[in-house]
């Protein structure tokens, strides 16, 4: 494995209300220099969680909400930023309450993603959720979010075309299904703090 190159600058060269960019100047082992930008996270978090939520009879728990980026209405799974002090497993519990309307007594991690880590610093921690019972929180979505309950092997046929397109989201399908047909013991939820 290559030598990690030395950063020899950082300087933050935008700073918005929710994005901060920062060039980054590296010399590689080979001494090579480059300038990069890259995203990096910002606020009172630690990091963000996606929460692929079923029920009894095998439904994924599907969310319709406005995505600013895409300037349309997306189909995803539930997520959200995890709070500075906040257990990972609390988190996408309250996350589940705010989105969904409902809470979860079984909650186990699934698997870490990033997002264009070319250039974003951002780290997603994906979990499944069972054991779903009803319990609404208030979160700070803009508009109620559309929630779809929808069977295992049709959210799957959704991914396969165009309803859902977020990325993470496809991938955390497809790995929860395995994950289900196998039948495999879950780890429990690592504490982050």
């Amino acid at each position: 494995m290559p030598e990690k190159p030395k950063v020899l600058n950082e300087d933050i060269v935008a700073d918005t209300a929710i994005f901060r960019i920062q060039s980054q100047q590296l010399r590689f082992s080979n001494g090579e220099e480059r300038t990069y930008e890259r995203l990096v996270a910002k606020g009172n978090h630690a990091g963000a969680v996606m929460i692929v939520a079923v029920n009894d009879d095998n439904e994924v728990m599907l969310i319709r909400e406005y995505s600013a980026g895409t300037e349309c209405y997306e189909l995803s799974l539930p997520k959200g930023l995890i709070e500075h002090g906040e257990t990972l497993h609390d988190a996408a519990n309250r996350e589940l309450k705010e989105e969904v309307g409902m809470g979860a007594e079984n909650i186990q991690f699934l698997s870490e993603m990033t997002v264009s880590p070319g250039y974003m610093s951002y780290r997603l921690q994906v979990v499944i959720a069972t054991g779903l019972y009803p319990e609404k929180l208030e979160g700070d979505e803009p508009e109620p979010i559309e929630v779809i309950p929808t069977d295992m092997d049709e959210a799957i046929q959704l991914a396969n075309g165009d309803q859902i397109t977020e990325a993470r989201a496809i991938a955390a399908l497809y790995m929860t299904r395995e994950r289900l047909k196998a039948n495999e013991i879950l780890q429990e939820v690592p504490s982050l703090f």
